[in-house]
């Protein structure tokens, strides 16, 4: 997601707070938010997934492959 997106998000939502929005710009919010959501989980992922665990036994293992077996 870039900034000007993010930006567009934070004008809705203060205009939101002050007169209010027009449908089509709480159409164009609720986009926004889903793919800023989307964006973020897809970052979250990615950091998880270089995240390695050590078990109790020594075993060292990645999320990722914990997440895909689970899957």
């Amino acid at each position: 997601m870039d900034n000007r997106s993010i930006n567009r998000i934070n004008e809705l939502a203060k205009k939101a707070k002050t007169v209010g929005l027009t449908p089509e710009e709480t159409t164009e919010r609720q986009k926004l938010r889903d793919a800023y959501r989307a964006s973020f989980r897809a970052s979250f992922i990615g950091q998880m997934d270089n995240i390695d665990i050590k078990k109790e036994d020594g075993k060292i293992v990645n999320l990722k492959d914990i997440r895909e077996k689970n899957s």
